[in-house]
């Protein structure tokens, strides 16, 4: 389990942090030749509970901001003890985000955000939702690249990507399922592709698990993919 002892951070931050008993697990983000990691998504793992019961639990509690700054520190302590080179992306609630103070903290504990890695923007819960600061401040999310995740699910849609003006859009597993035999899916995600390579932004495709959903990515002109055919979060 992660510890988050000696980071600095007011002492009721660090008190709440105590009372987690979370690990994480990543899963490679690949270019197209399907072996070439471009970046390892962290994925938070609770000891006694499912994510979604421990986001249950914390949005109940008005305490959602305590696992934002968990992810990134603990993310990011774990990454780093596992030694990898790639880029790291972390998941961030568009409720919340590091206030200026947590932001300054993470940099110096780790370096510039900018080169560190990619901030994927969760599909829930919508902005309003959480107890973090107002987003118009100054913080992390201003300074590191950002991908929406799951597009096409929850709250993340083309007008999350308008607010964001993200480097990255991953699609939802939904748009991706059986789209080598699905016409109606190949032409809406022909169509998305078009428009975000337009914009200049790149394309992952999430949840690729056979190998001839891939294969047909690939003639579509996705950027990057991630899925258990390809590799699972270890």
């Amino acid at each position: 389990m992660i510890s988050y002892e000696n980071l600095p951070l007011k002492k009721e931050i660090l008190n709440e942090l105590k009372n987690l008993s979370i690990d994480y697990v990543f899963q490679p983000i690949f270019h197209p030749d399907g072996r070439t990691v471009f970046a390892r998504e962290a994925l938070m793992r609770p000891a006694d509970m499912t994510v979604t019961e421990l986001i249950e639990k914390y949005t109940g509690l008005g305490k959602l901001h305590i696992l934002e700054i968990a992810t990134f520190f603990g993310a990011m302590k774990e990454y780093l003890h596992r030694g990898y080179s790639e880029q790291v992306t972390i998941n961030s609630f568009p409720s919340e985000t590091l206030t200026s103070e947590e932001a300054k903290a993470f940099e110096d504990r780790y370096g510039d955000p900018s080169s560190v890695g990619i901030v994927e923007i969760l599909e829930y819960p919508i902005k309003g939702e959480g107890s973090g600061p107002d987003q118009n401040e100054d913080t992390i999310i201003q300074s590191m690249p950002v991908a929406i995740d799951d597009f096409g699910s929850g709250c993340n849609d083309m007008s999350v990507v308008d607010a964001y003006n993200p480097q990255l859009v991953k699609l939802n597993r939904d748009l991706i399922s059986g789209i080598d035999h699905l016409p109606d899916k190949q032409k809406n995600v022909r169509r998305l592709v078009d428009e975000f390579h337009t914009r200049g932004i790149k394309v992952v495709a999430e949840g690729v698990e056979e190998k001839e959903e891939f294969d047909f990515l690939k003639e579509l002109g996705i950027d990057l993919y991630q899925g258990f055919y390809l590799a699972r979060p270890a």
